[in-house]
């Protein structure tokens, strides 16, 4: 425009009347070159109306458009643009009432159902997303709402991405940003909580309890089967080793009898036995006298030789008795 003036005033001005001509031309040059060369970044469309129809998208790089005639009407990013969508109440299936907003992900897909098929594209997806968003959450109680987060967001770009094949747009995700229930509902809920913290938390000490109280009788079970069995096995030793000492004991007595019985068969045995029975006569009537002041005493006590011979006879037949295999010859004495 300031090249045309320019020419103007050089036309009506005497002294550079004379260039005029070549300054218009140079302006309409720099006017086409201005208006009719476009260069459209990457990740754009540009869409080109010609006389106010549509005409044509330029790809990104360089573009030579009509001055005048061609006119780019809208501007395109075709990369992944986050929309914001603002906060609204909903109200769930039991009538709670949730504050909700949330972020869409989004792509133009067509530049130029993006720029006929709706008025403002973002605007159409982001009515749509709230009143889904209303719909979804209308079907579920308010506990489900926490927990159903991902299938929320599912149909929410279900029902975008279906309509916006029409606006040329194509939405990629949904994400819920909050959702925030009233105040009461908040409390109740913490309460809720940490009620059930509480119980969980006496149930697990119970249950810690119990396990201690199985472990110690388990442990007091074992120990007393462990101590019984060491009892037995004590008894048993101890009743073996009796038995046995009672065995030795018997043939240590049997092996004594056989010798006394050999000695008494041998030359002077009677004489050594006639002493030892006087001696322990004696001395048994002894330790009678020291044990106790009754005393029983045998009616020939004044006689020690008649009851040495009694004992002696007692001996002989036991002797001519129990030795069937020795000698009868020996004469008692």
């Amino acid at each position: 425009m300031a090249v045309l003036i320019l020419a103007a005033v050089a036309f009506f001005f005497p002294p550079t009347q004379a260039l005029a001509i070549p300054i218009f031309i140079l302006g309409v040059v720099i006017v086409f070159v201005v208006e009719g060369v476009r260069v459209v970044p990457q990740q754009n469309a540009w869409v080109v109306e010609r006389l106010g129809k549509f005409h044509r998208i330029l790809e990104p790089g360089l573009n030579i458009t009509v001055p005048f005639v061609d006119r780019v009407q809208y501007r395109h990013s075709l990369k992944e643009v986050p929309l914001d969508v603002p906060e609204q109440v909903c109200i769930t299936k039991d009538n709670t009432q949730l504050g909700v907003d949330g972020l869409l992900y989004f792509q133009v897909t067509d530049p130029k159902l993006a720029s006929y098929g709706t008025s403002d594209y973002q605007m159409a997806i982001t009515q749509l997303a709230q009143t889904t968003l209303r719909s979804e959450i209308g079907k579920m109680e308010l506990d489900r709402t926490f927990e159903s987060r991902d299938d929320i967001n599912r149909q929410i770009v279900s029902a975008l991405d279906e309509a916006g094949r029409t606006w040329g747009v194509k939405v990629l995700r949904y994400e819920i940003k909050n959702l925030t229930p009233p105040e009461s509902i908040l409390r109740a809920m913490q309460a809720q909580i940490t009620a059930e913290r509480e119980k969980r938390a006496l149930i697990a000490k119970s249950e810690g309890q119990r396990q201690e109280e199985i472990n110690l009788a388990d442990g007091e079970r074992q120990a007393k089967i462990l101590q019984s069995e060491g009892e037995k096995a004590a008894a048993i030793n101890k009743a073996q080793g009796e038995a046995t000492a009672t065995r030795m004991l018997a043939d240590a007595q049997a092996e004594a009898v056989r010798a006394v019985a050999q000695a008494l068969g041998a030359d002077g045995g009677m004489s050594a036995a006639n002493l030892r029975v006087a001696e322990q006569y004696i001395g048994a009537f002894a330790q009678l006298a020291k044990a106790g002041n009754t005393l029983i005493v045998p009616s020939n006590l004044s006689d020690p030789a008649a009851f040495v011979a009694s004992a002696m006879t007692v001996l002989d037949r036991v002797r001519a008795n129990g030795a069937p295999g020795e000698s009868r010859s020996a004469p008692a004495r």
